[in-house]
């Protein structure tokens, strides 16, 4: 009994494709959905009509919204990540001004270092 006749190369292909396919068309969804939801520029009923919009009509919704509103998303997207980094840049350099500090505090550094570690950290 060979199984792999009942199932030929091209239908896996085929299925490979559909299920690639599907996953894409997922990604789209999910992308435009969360950028929906990040806006700040609409409101809630804004949301609500574009959610419906492409749940009931997925790909007329989907099209509308990259159609109209492709290029601030890839805008909103940027800015979210510039806004992200800024965010750890800040972090990571009260962490070394903290670090900084205990060894200042242990008598490890001297004021004049941990002033240098502290300018080096805030730029």
């Amino acid at each position: 009994m060979v199984i792999a006749a009942d199932y030929p190369f091209l239908e896996i292909m085929g299925t490979i494709i559909v299920f690639f396919a599907w996953v894409a068309w997922f990604w789209v969804l999910v992308s435009i959905l969360s950028d929906v939801f990040r806006r700040h520029d609409i409101s809630g009923w804004g949301k609500a009509g574009w959610t419906l919009f492409v749940i009931v009509l997925p790909f007329l919704g989907v099209l509308f919204y990259l159609g109209s509103q492709g290029g601030k998303m890839a805008e909103r997207n940027i800015e979210q990540a510039k806004a992200a980094q800024a965010q750890f840049a800040g972090s990571a350099a009260a962490s070394e001004i903290a670090t900084a500090k205990e060894l200042l505090d242990r008598g490890a550094i001297t004021e004049a270092e941990f002033d240098s570690l502290k300018q080096k950290a805030l730029s």
